[in-house]
């Protein structure tokens, strides 16, 4: 529920995957996540109020509300790591494919970005059992990611047959790292189940890729265009960064933020 200029990141992620193509969204929260329902939540007094008030530019904030999305909502009792908190979507996913965004990352400035889409259609044209989206990062910083080893590279799509979780920069298979958004085949479910906890107790999503490449199943990768950078909120000193970039671009106040952070620089 971090605010990144005019919106909750979260809501940035949910209007991402509404103009995708994705109309149900399941929310895989944890305690204390109260907010993050709420803020979903139908709100006919506060529309009347804004539009009472001629608040126009805060009205328009609540457009999401006319997504057509339909939000749901399940807790991840212990924190178990990444695999885990999907494991707590099976109910929801049933037999059918299903997206992952995670919601620390924005893709794309104010979200505009297709690349889930693409994903999608990638998964359903090659009979893929996952498709992951990737990210080109300095080597030195590949122990931060879980890093691929691609193959048959074909411009920004690739195959995936090795998966390593934040390895040394000397031992990287590449400087391609998950940036934040899946696309899965049921299968997943099984492979997650048969992931051992790590050191920390945590059960590694990037462990049941692994397994999917080893038993030979399609894992495909698909490169982020530059023009939609992935904006991480997982770290205070990129959290500023993005913050003041989306304040930068608003349509609004942007110009005269740009002035006065001119000033505060001097």
């Amino acid at each position: 529920m971090l605010p990144v200029a005019r919106k909750p990141i979260v809501q940035y992620v949910a209007e991402e995957l509404s103009a995708n193509g994705l109309s149900q969204i399941l929310f895989v929260t944890g305690r204390g996540k109260n907010s993050i329902e709420n803020h979903f939540d139908l709100d006919p007094e506060l529309n009347r109020m804004l539009e009472r008030t001629r608040k126009e530019d805060l009205l328009a904030e609540l457009d999401f509300e006319q997504m057509g999305a339909q939000y749901y909502y399940t807790r991840q009792r212990e924190q178990k790591g990444l695999g885990d908190a999907i494991l707590c979507g099976e109910n929801f996913a049933g037999e059918q494919p299903f997206a992952v965004a995670l919601g620390d990352s924005i893709l794309g400035l104010n979200a505009n970005s297709k690349t889930l889409a693409k994903m999608v259609a990638l998964f359903e044209e090659r009979g893929a059992s996952a498709v992951v989206a990737v990210e080109e990062v300095p080597r030195e910083e590949t122990m931060h990611y879980g890093v691929i080893d691609p193959t048959d590279m074909d411009g920004d799509i690739m195959r995936v047959v090795r998966m390593v979780e934040k390895p040394k920069p000397e031992e990287a298979p590449s400087n391609y790292a998950i940036a934040a958004r899946y696309v899965f085949s049921p299968i997943i479910f099984d492979m997650i189940k048969g992931v051992k906890p790590d050191k920390k107790g945590e059960i590694q999503l990037t462990d049941a890729i692994q397994r999917l490449c080893e038993e030979g199943k399609r894992v495909l990768a698909v490169k982020i265009p530059a023009g939609e950078k992935r904006y991480d909120i997982g770290n205070f000193p990129s959290y500023f960064e993005t913050f003041v970039e989306f304040a930068l671009a608003d349509p609004q106040y942007g110009a005269e933020f740009r002035e006065r952070l001119k000033q505060m620089l001097k």
